[in-house]
């Protein structure tokens, strides 16, 4: 009798039930479109940020002061600290080893440099380095990293130099200052380990590469001295936003917490980990970077919180408002089933039933439409088609309910208390 009543009641009058429906479509429409689109945005947006160069930078633990004109590290190549290149596979070996997008390994030179024929030579900096070089990882298998996976945006006017090649770029300052030209060649160091490197192109950054000649890293160990090591590496990591928890020390957190935290890749954790298995390192976030894009990707994500929140704060006000109106339009009803026996959970229970029938159909629908405007909200506007969660299906169901129920929470207790005697006497 029950369910015969509630099926009577959902046909009788229609328009209202419709609605009742299309506003949690229309809100369920909204949370899925976002919820979709938002998962695969803050993903999209952090490779994105990748692209704008590493956030990691690992140098000898036990290294001395640089000297630093202008950016660029003047020390003595016998002074200082150095790390082994043969090291750098394992960190692919760490627990966030797949949010390790790229790392590059860098030895800075102070050369002496003569262009083409001329006799006549200069103190330069030369920077050595990888652009995609081999690295192979402990358990055999082999990753392609360099300056193209942690800075893909510098641009170069021809190419890139080959890796173990005799081949070199030049920066656009001091190709303009020394005449140095793509397809020309230009003479590194003295004596013995004097090379003669072919330019392959010239290199654009707005930093201090622009003035400094940057070739294959094996080159630069050659001339300095040091075969198979390097003085500092920048490394880009996919991390996610940090929070007061992922600044806390790590040695004054509980076991539980320790564990949290060291699966959860947050740029510290990400560096402890580095620093685990590359032993005499020290690890440092390079900020600038860090912090603007955990700013931006905490903004994005909160923006699509608060569209998603308004939406379904929107679908509850137009539910609460078509509730409260179906019960005023019904209190006769209500007071012959309360005259009748009827206790207030029946009268409650029949009208919840009602609203979790049109949450059903409403969620069905909203999720129906919000994969759509995921789609096209994804594609006009962040340039990625949103990959298809059915996870999200029974979440956006469960959601229409509580946002069904909630609506119209207020009608439904005052139905389900109705006094019977003033409403069937018309009062």
């Amino acid at each position: 009798m029950f369910f015969r009543i509630v099926s009577d009641s959902f046909t009788r009058k229609p328009r209202r039930k419709i609605l009742t429906a299309a506003a949690l479509a229309l809100g369920m429409a909204v949370a899925t479109a976002t919820l979709e689109v938002s998962l695969d945005v803050g993903d999209r947006l952090a490779r994105e940020f990748r692209s704008l160069g590493a956030n990691l930078l690992v140098t000898p633990a036990s290294d001395t002061l640089p000297l630093e004109i202008g950016g660029v590290d003047y020390r003595p190549v016998d002074a200082g600290a150095y790390l082994p290149e043969s090291e750098l596979g394992k960190l692919k070996t760490i627990f966030w080893r797949n949010n390790i997008v790229g790392f590059a390994p860098f030895l800075d030179v102070p050369v002496k440099i003569a262009s083409g024929n001329s006799t006549a030579a200069s103190r330069e900096q030369m920077i050595g380095t990888w652009y995609s070089h081999s690295v192979t990882v402990p358990d055999g298998s082999k990753f392609i990293t360099g300056v193209s996976a942690t800075n893909p945006w510098w641009r170069v006017d021809g190419r890139w130099f080959s890796d173990g090649a005799a081949e070199a770029v030049v920066g656009a300052d001091i190709a303009q200052r020394l005449g140095l030209r793509t397809g020309g060649t230009v003479t590194i160091g003295e004596g013995d380990h004097a090379r003669t490197l072919t330019i392959t192109g010239v290199v654009s950054t707005g930093g201090r590469e622009d003035n400094a000649i940057l070739a294959p890293l094996e080159i630069a160990q050659e001339i300095a001295g040091r075969p198979g090591q390097y003085r500092r590496l920048l490394v880009s990591a996919l991390t996610k936003p940090a929070d007061a928890f992922s600044q806390r020390d790590p040695a004054t957190m509980t076991p539980v917490e320790y564990d949290r935290w060291y699966c959860s890749p947050y740029i510290s954790s990400i560096s402890h980990q580095m620093q685990q298995q590359l032993p005499g390192v020290e690890v440092r976030a390079i900020r600038q970077v860090a912090e603007g894009e955990g700013k931006i990707l905490t903004r994005v994500g909160g923006l699509m919180w608060l569209v998603t929140i308004a939406a379904l704060f929107a679908a509850a006000l137009a539910v609460g408002a078509t509730s409260a109106t179906t019960v005023l339009e019904r209190r006769s009803e209500i007071g012959l089933m309360k005259a009748l026996g009827a206790s207030h959970r029946v009268v409650g229970a029949f009208f919840v039933a009602e609203q979790l029938l049109l949450a059903l159909v409403g969620g069905v629908m909203g999720y129906a439409i919000g994969i759509i405007l995921a789609r096209v909200l994804g594609t006009g506007i962040f340039g990625i088609v949103p990959t298809l969660r059915w996870i999200l299906f029974p979440v956006v169901l469960a959601v229409a309910a509580v946002v069904a129920l909630l609506g119209s929470l207020g009608p439904l207790v005052r139905a389900s208390h109705a006094n019977p005697a003033p409403v069937l006497r018309g009062e």
